[in-house]
């Protein structure tokens, strides 16, 4: 099994996102990329931590490669955007790709060039090594099928 994590906006449709994806084994919400030890949502939403909305994807790279899911991850948000995503702004909403490994950076980096005639305006996502997860409140984790929705309503 391997981890891949995305920021992309809010969390929860990221998360609600990826959980469909088949060869996704587990999804975690929280925060990455920040300067405060053990963050909460409060603090997080202030910007003042540093730290992204993130999704944790656990996978299994026989059933979906790490390009499928960067394929999902540039299709389900806008990633020309600085610090926002539909109405959401801060630097907590911004676009990310927090590699696990050298062969990931390498492909992100790749994916992200790729992607640059499928947007209009300089593509701004972040590609940069994972750091500490802080795994969001319980009541953040898997949001959306808690409330019986399939996506966020923006």
């Amino acid at each position: 099994m391997l981890k891949a994590t995305f920021a992309a906006g809010c969390f929860w449709g990221v998360e609600a996102t990826f959980r469909q994806i088949k060869g996704v084994i587990s999804t975690a919400v929280g925060y990455m990329g920040g300067h405060l030890e053990n963050p909460n949502y409060e603090a997080v939403c202030t910007d003042k931590t540093g730290h992204a909305e993130v999704v944790q994807v656990d996978y299994d790279s026989e059933q979906v490669s790490y390009e499928a899911l960067l394929t999902i991850f540039w299709q389900n948000h806008n990633p020309t955007t600085p610090n926002r995503q539909g109405p959401d702004v801060g630097t907590q909403y911004r676009s990310a790709i927090f590699f696990h490994s050298p062969e990931q950076q390498i492909v992100a980096t790749a994916s992200k060039t790729q992607q640059a005639n499928n947007f209009q305006g300089p593509i701004v996502t972040e590609i940069v090594p994972a750091m500490q997860f802080y795994p969001a409140e319980d009541y953040h984790q898997q949001y959306l099928e808690k409330k019986g929705l399939s996506h966020c309503h923006i």
